[in-house]
């Protein structure tokens, strides 16, 4: 679902990405994990169709970036640093809206699936500016996942988030590895990525240095491994 052969991003003479070659099979859950400033971002935004490569080949779902970028939209779901959401309406309103321009079919029942699926439904009449930050969240989920893309793409989605709001994501998230779909996250919370996932990929320096399976190596053992790849000896964190 993913291919990146190749992959280069430079700002003028600064390498960001240098070469990286990355595959995600239909169905599987992958984490990319680095330091900052390891390039995590850059690639999330060019696979999301948000910014063009310098060189290399992308094709997400068989298409390649950046010519069929608009195709490419339809089939994936972001979850990034900003919830792109208006928090002058309320929850059904701004899934109302994201409906409308995907242009989806029986539009009020995806809207009220969606949110129940996110435990938002008793919320929907309620402003975004009076949710919590774990219920703002679950409602870019909802909107992430409305036109049930084949591709989901999380950049830190724990940021902020308390323990119980952690626990209903990784929820969420397990319900959508059970629909099949794809899903791609950057997180910087080493185990918590580790023991979601079906891979862990470490970026550094622009580059992919390793990739490990998660049976292949125990949680402590992924620990040791990240930090000979990076450097860096990394704390576990529980919910972001």
């Amino acid at each position: 679902m993913i291919e990146l052969r190749g992959l280069v991003k430079n700002y003028g003479l600064h390498a960001v990405l240098r070469g990286v070659n990355l595959h995600v099979k239909k169905g599987e859950f992958v984490t990319l994990v680095g330091t900052n400033g390891a390039g995590k971002t850059t690639l999330m935004r060019i696979v999301a169709t948000l910014l063009k490569p310098t060189s290399g080949d992308v094709l997400i779902g068989g298409w390649p970036l950046p010519g069929h970028a608009d195709q490419v939209r339809q089939h994936i779901g972001l979850v990034s640093h900003q919830a792109l959401l208006y928090g002058d309406l309320t929850a059904g309103e701004n899934l109302q809206f994201f409906a409308r321009l995907y242009q989806l079919d029986h539009q009020t029942d995806r809207v009220e699936k969606a949110l129940k699926e996110v435990g938002l439904a008793a919320r929907k009449r309620d402003p975004v500016s009076t949710f919590s930050r774990g219920m703002i969240q679950r409602l870019t989920i909802a909107r992430a996942t409305l036109h049930e893309p084949d591709i989901l793409l999380l950049d830190e989605p724990y940021t902020g988030l308390d323990q119980d709001a952690a626990h209903l994501l990784d929820s969420l998230l397990e319900r959508e590895m059970d629909k099949g779909r794809t899903i791609l996250m950057i997180t910087h919370d080493l185990i918590h990525g580790w023991n979601l996932s079906h891979r862990s990929v470490i970026l550094n320096r622009g580059k992919i240095v390793r990739e490990v399976n998660r049976g292949e190596a125990s949680p402590a053992e992924f620990l040791d491994i990240y930090a000979e790849n990076t450097g860096r000896r990394a704390a576990a964190r529980v919910g972001g």
